[in-house]
């Protein structure tokens, strides 16, 4: 065996070794007794090492991109990210001795660019999300480096048939649950990695749920699963870290989506705050937009006299974001009154006073 071909046995050796230190991540069961007939579960993806859902797919592009011969011992890994897969990204390649950059726009939380500094990488900042993707495809080539570019890869670099992928791991722990097979699984999509995985998942192993992706505003995947327009743009940025894109991602594969909702901004906050109460911790507004959608099914469900259990993702945690979800003057400036929907809220679980 080669010099080059010896590194990279080593290099798969250390990944392999790093996630069998991981236990599984937690499927939490919420207690809402008003939802009579309608088991809710959060599939917990922030208690991984870098805390968050990214971290299988940052995984997941080191496993494809090593055994596709892209990554080399002296290789520089340059990523486009929203922050939370750089943080893993960033683990990983100092896992490996690797030098990491992470392109990513200004209005990234700091608690994100800590995060990639503790780790070890490096933050270039542009003005614009719309700027990531040739920044850092200039940056590949300037440093002779390797452009990770999980707006492609994602859909691809995960084993969808199992291997303990996200949903093999859902479909495990609901086994001994009421209503084992869920009538619904909602998630959002950056990426749209983990939607792909999931939508073949279910069609691999002939499993009668549907997948619904809820996306923010600002965000262009719910135009193009109604219209199939793959070039539609925005000039926006997503106000919700992690999800949604100003354009179609290659990995956003729609033909495997049963079913998109479009979530306000302002439903999304207003829910994390109301999850914050229910769960006693702070998660990402991802995870809250994500809510928005199942308690949107789940009323439905309710109206048609339906029961059953719905999983959604627990994307990541709430300290990343005490600057802007949880500080009040930053919500009132960016995202607007909430007040009104957290009343919803209330109303719809009964708790109005």
């Amino acid at each position: 065996m080669s010099k080059q071909r010896n590194w990279v046995a080593n290099a798969i050796e250390k990944i392999q070794a790093d996630y069998q230190r991981s236990a599984d991540t937690h499927l939490i069961k919420l207690n809402l007794p008003q939802l009579d007939g309608i088991d809710i579960y959060l599939k917990d993806e922030s208690t991984h090492p870098t805390g968050s859902l990214k971290h299988r797919l940052a995984r997941s592009l080191f496993l494809y991109a090593l055994c596709n011969g892209k990554i080399k011992q002296d290789t520089t890994i340059i990523e486009a990210s929203s922050g939370s897969t750089a943080i893993s990204e960033a683990y990983f390649a100092r896992l490996l001795g690797l030098k990491f950059i992470a392109v990513m726009a200004k209005s990234t939380s700091q608690e994100k660019i800590d995060q990639i500094s503790l780790y070890g990488g490096e933050c270039f900042l542009v003005d614009s999300t719309e700027m990531i993707y040739a920044e850092s495809e200039l940056l590949a080539k300037q440093l002779n480096g390797y452009y990770m570019d999980q707006f492609t890869y994602a859909e691809r670099a995960t084993d969808w048939r199992g291997n303990n992928n996200i949903a093999d791991s859902i479909f495990m722990q609901m086994k001994l649950e009421p209503n084992p097979i869920p009538k619904h699984i909602v998630m959002s999509a950056g990426t749209g990695g983990t939607s792909a995985t999931i939508g073949r998942y279910l069609r691999y192993n002939q499993l009668d749920t549907e997948l619904t992706v809820v996306d923010p505003e600002n965000s262009v995947f719910f135009d193009y699963f109604k219209s199939g327009d793959s070039s539609l743009v925005t000039n926006s940025s997503s106000r919700i870290e992690g999800i949604g894109r100003p354009r179609v991602e290659p990995s956003f594969i729609a033909s495997l989506l049963d079913n998109m909702i479009k979530v306000a901004d302002v439903e999304s906050v207003a829910t994390v705050l109301w999850l914050e109460k229910i769960l006693g911790r702070k998660v990402g507004a991802s995870t809250g937009t994500n809510m928005v959608g199942v308690l949107q099914l789940a009323k439905q469900m309710l109206d048609n006299g339906e029961s059953g259990s719905i999983v959604t993702l627990l994307c990541d945690k709430g300290d990343r974001y005490l600057g802007s979800y949880f500080n009040p003057d930053w919500v009132a400036k960016n995202i607007g009154d909430i007040g009104p929907y957290l009343a919803q809220l209330d109303r719809f679980l009964g708790k109005d006073k």
